[in-house]
């Protein structure tokens, strides 16, 4: 490396440029030719290129941290099982095994060698979410990973070409959705071959034999480039604890972060134990979900590959909620895994607080709803069934010298799904969506507001709904001097409250109420700019009685500030 001339680097960081376009363009062949919802609508995926050893050279991004960077150890799963020398071209392999993918059995993981002049010369990957895959369905009731739905150990979704009919056949009878969980599993395959075709096209153009020499190189540049950004801390040892709902009680997820020369480890031992139920987190997601935590902040401009991710390292002791074992209950790992970049920022907090946002609404709001025979205690009568999976979120934390976003989903980075899309997939009335007034925690910069959704039977029939939520007892706490953001709530139209998780009856003629959280605030909210609590009055995102009460500012309903001495 150190013998190449200014010009060899030009090209070949002509040719990492060009490696990123390759995965961004297999990506958008996953959310073109999907059939769920949860990847076409919310780009719930991930995709990326591999070389022989499985290590990650580029990811799309387009994507989410808990499919990228789960993926990222996913990859040499797949080579262990069937080493190199046994794969041939037009193979493509399958898994939905949460501890060889990316947590839980809804995400399937699909890995494709890619062949040139006969050898392999690098393996693309790329997961997304499917809607259903039978048992319980999509929910945290489970007790073991058996009762979750069908498990796919690593196997051939096709071999030279031809695709393993049996496993398909096997697949279609224990789904409820079999036409679109089919469709998205050769949308899996399809994309992997669009990146393999790039790819091929993109080394003839620039001559390459293999990719040894630029995967070299992309890997030791971003392991440098984390490296220098981690040096630049002060080292020492740095501890935070958050409590959330957990399912059957509260959970503790505590961390120990060690900066030093080498990098950042992360040691989350005093962390609750496991659950009796699917929230449990198979450890390729701790890690995903606690690595990005530091690199929202630390090296965020480096690109995501294997020679970023390498400095930070995660320990989570076997048996706790954040490495739990087979055949623990997995499903709604994304509630625990999720919390984690809050986790993690608290240590940052510590050391860098003007680069640190708050807490937020954090893990998913994204409510399974089912109907059909024998779901609720009450008749269905002729109504379509249906399984639906819809993606929304809560409000953010507030951010470094910025208020937090609304509806936003972080970590995530999911999109909401429209509803318009919702209703004419399910026999479903979303009456209402709207933010939440008052949900954003008080501050200087305040935190992102939730939303409110009502959502209604179209036939006046029962439905179920599989609560995956947290954020309900325990808020969004606020930093440095902001206040929480609110708690969320899930109630009916007829008064009733419902828990934050688990499957509950939405009986004939109601509605559902969801009433998502608010990300907490940051700084003292006597010193937010008058002019934009104004606009928030004004917009409705803060009522005139909580301007008072908790930034101390006399705002009518149309925004405009009281002058000095007026009465209240």
């Amino acid at each position: 490396m150190q013998n190449r001339t200014a010009l060899d680097q030009i090209k070949m960081q002509i040719q990492w440029n060009r490696l990123l376009s390759v995965v961004e363009e297999q990506a958008q062949t996953l959310i073109r030719t999907a059939f769920s919802t949860a990847t076409r609508e919310a780009g719930d995926l991930s995709a990326g290129v591999f070389d022989a050893a499985g290590d990650m050279l580029a990811q799309a991004v387009t994507g989410t941290p808990g499919h990228v960077n789960a993926m990222a150890a996913a990859v040499k799963f797949f080579i262990e099982r069937y080493p190199l020398d046994k794969m041939e071209e037009d193979d493509v392999y399958i898994t939905n095994d949460p501890w060889k993918g990316t947590g839980h059995l809804n995400d399937f993981t699909v890995v494709t060698p890619t062949f040139m002049d006969g050898r392999i010369v690098a393996l693309f990957a790329c997961t997304s979410h499917v809607v259903d895959v039978g048992g319980r369905g999509f929910g945290p009731d489970g007790r073991q990973v058996y009762e979750e739905g069908l498990n796919i150990p690593i196997m051939p979704l096709a071999k030279r070409g031809e695709i393993n009919e049996m496993m398909m056949e096997i697949v279609r009878a224990n789904v409820r959705n079999p036409v679109e969980v089919e469709g998205d599993l050769y949308s899996l395959a399809a994309c992997n071959d669009v990146g393999g075709r790039r790819l091929v096209e993109m080394m003839r153009e620039f001559e390459m034999e293999s990719l040894d020499d630029l995967g070299h190189h992309i890997i030791e540049a971003s392991r440098e480039g984390m490296l220098k950004e981690v040096r630049e801390l002060p080292f020492g040892v740095y501890e935070n604890s958050m409590r959330i709902d957990g399912y059957e009680a509260p959970l503790d997820l505590c961390v120990k972060m060690t900066i030093g020369e080498d990098g950042i480890d992360l040691d989350f031992a005093g962390t609750s134990p496991t659950s009796k139920f699917g929230i449990n987190v198979p450890v390729t997601y701790t890690e995903a979900y606690a690595s990005f935590g530091v690199r929202c902040v630390i090296g965020s401009r480096v690109p995501n590959n294997a020679g970023s991710l390498g400095p930070v390292r995660i320990q989570a002791p076997l048996g706790c909620i954040l490495n739990a074992p087979h055949p623990c209950a997995v499903t709604a790992r994304h509630v625990i895994g999720q919390m984690l970049p809050d986790v993690v920022l608290g240590c940052l907090n510590q050391i860098i607080p003007d680069r640190v946002p708050a807490e937020g609404t954090s893990c998913l709001w994204n409510p399974v709803m089912m109907g059909g025979h024998g779901l609720t205690d009450e008749n269905y009568g002729n109504s379509q069934p249906f399984a639906m999976n819809t993606f929304h979120s809560g409000g953010t934390g507030a951010r470094p010298g910025k208020d937090g976003l609304s509806a936003t989903a972080f970590p995530s980075g999911v999109r909401n799904t429209p509803i318009e899309i919702n209703e004419t997939i399910a026999p479903l009335v979303f009456w209402k969506k709207e933010y939440r007034i008052d949900s954003g925690g008080h501050g200087k910069h305040r935190g992102g507001d939730g939303q409110v959704m009502e959502i209604a039977h179209a036939d006046g029939a029962p439905f179920v709904i599989s609560s995956m939520f947290d954020r309900v007892e325990h808020p969004a706490r606020g930093r440095n001097g902001g206040g929480n953001g609110a708690n969320g709530r899930i109630s009916l139209g007829s008064g009733a409250v419902l828990k934050g998780k688990g499957r509950q009856s939405v009986p004939a003629g109601d509605r559902l109420i969801l009433e998502m959280p608010g990300g907490g605030g940051i700084g003292d909210g006597n010193t937010r700019d008058r002019s934009l609590l104004s606009r928030d009055v004004r917009d409705g995102f803060v009522s005139p009685e909580a301007a008072l009460r908790e930034f101390g500012a006399n705002i009518d309903a149309d925004g405009n500030l009281a002058a000095a001495g007026d009465d209240d």
